[in-house]
C-alpha cells in the first residue's frame, strides 16, 4: 500500500524562468511547481509553489546577493557607527548655548537637571556632555562669578552660586530681594539654633512673633506657607520632611544644599548674634559646630585646588 508523502519544511526553489534555483542542499534541483501528484498519485503539500512564472516566492541567485546586501547594510555595524569628529569651533558653540540655557534656567532658581541640558542644547552631543558641562562652568566663573554646582549626584542636578555675593549680615544675594531672604535667613538660623532642625509648629510659632502670621496674607511675602513651603523648598533653601514615626503625622524643616553651598553656620551664627548684641562664642555648642565646618570646608577648598593644579 502506498503511503501519502510527508512534506518537507522548506520546498525547494523552481528552476523554471528563473534559472539557477537552489534547495536547502544548495543544489539545483527540478521544479516541483505545476502542482503535479507525487508517486502515490497524491498532491504535494509542504509549502507554496515557488515557481518565479506562477507569481510564487521564487529566488535566483540575484535576489540572494541582493538580499545579502541588504542586511549588511542594516545591520549593527550602522547603528555602532562612531559619531562624527567635531571641530573646536562647534565644541565652543555648544558650550556658548548651554552658558546661556544655564543663566536663563538660573531666574527660577530651582535645580537645573542634566538631562534637561542634553535634550534641550547638547542632543548629538551626548557623548561630549561631560566636557562641555565642565567648559561651561569654567565660562560662568571666569566671566559671571557664577559657580555650577551639582547638589544632586543621583539625579545631576545643578544651581548656580553667586560666588561675588555671599551671605553677610541679612541678605544672601542683592537681587533677590531683601525681604524675602531676611525672612528665610531666620528660618535658616532657627534650624541651626535647634540642631538643625525645627518643627514646621515652631516656625510658624515664631514667624507669629515677629508679625508674620502664616495664616494671613502678608503685605510683602503673600502667602507665608507657599512662600516657606513651596518656594523655598523647590529652590533647595529647605528641605520639609516628615518626622519619623510622628503619629499624627508632624513635619520638620532642614537647611537644603543651596543653603549650604551659599552660606554656612558661622554666618547664620553672625547673623543671630549681631541681632541679640553678642559675641557667636556665647553659643558654645554652636560655634563648635560652626567652627568644625569652617575647617572642614576650608580643607576641602584647599584639597579641590590641589586636584585641579595637579
Amino acid at each position: 500500500m502506498s503511503q501519502k508523502k510527508k512534506g518537507r519544511g522548506l520546498p525547494r526553489a523552481s528552476t523554471s524562468g528563473g534559472g539557477g534555483g537552489y534547495d536547502d542542499s544548495g543544489a539545483s534541483g527540478p521544479s516541483t511547481s505545476g502542482g503535479g501528484d507525487g508517486p502515490s498519485g497524491s498532491r504535494e503539500t509542504s509549502g507554496p509553489s515557488t515557481s518565479s512564472g506562477g507569481g510564487g516566492l521564487g529566488f535566483s541567485q540575484a535576489h540572494v546577493e541582493a538580499l545579502a546586501q541588504a542586511l549588511a547594510q542594516a545591520g549593527p555595524s550602522q547603528a555602532q557607527k562612531k559619531p562624527a569628529k567635531r571641530t573646536e569651533a562647534q565644541i565652543q558653540q555648544k558650550v556658548n548655548e548651554l552658558v546661556q540655557f544655564l543663566l536663563v534656567k538660573d531666574q527660577k532658581k530651582v535645580p537645573i537637571r542634566r538631562a534637561d541640558m542634553v535634550k534641550t542644547v547638547l542632543q548629538d552631543y551626548k557623548d561630549m556632555a561631560s566636557v562641555i558641562i565642565e567648559r561651561a562652568g569654567q565660562t560662568l566663573e571666569e566671566v559671571f562669578g557664577l559657580q555650577l554646582t551639582e547638589i544632586d549626584r543621583k539625579h545631576h542636578a545643578y544651581i548656580l552660586i553667586n560666588k561675588l555675593e555671599r551671605l553677610e549680615g541679612d541678605g544672601m544675594k542683592a537681587d533677590e530681594g531683601v525681604a524675602k531672604m531676611g525672612l528665610l535667613m531666620v528660618i535658616l538660623s532657627l534650624i541651626f539654633m535647634k540642631g538643625n532642625s525645627a518643627r514646621e509648629s515652631l516656625v510658624w510659632d515664631v514667624l507669629k512673633k515677629l508679625r508674620v502670621d502664616p495664616e494671613k496674607r502678608h503685605k510683602t511675602f503673600g502667602d507665608v506657607k507657599k512662600l516657606v513651603k513651596d518656594e523655598f523648598v523647590r529652590q533647595k533653601y529647605l528641605e520639609y520632611i516628615r518626622v519619623p514615626h510622628s503619629e499624627p503625622p508632624e513635619y520638620e524643616f532642614l537647611w537644603g544644599p543651596r543653603a549650604a553651598h551659599e552660606t554656612s553656620k558661622m554666618q547664620v551664627l553672625r547673623f543671630v548674634a549681631k541681632i541679640q548684641n553678642r559675641e557667636p562664642s556665647s553659643w558654645v555648642s554652636q560655634y563648635n559646630e560652626a567652627l568644625q565646618d569652617e575647617l572642614a570646608s576650608a580643607s576641602a577648598s584647599a584639597s579641590a585646588s590641589a586636584s585641579s593644579g595637579n
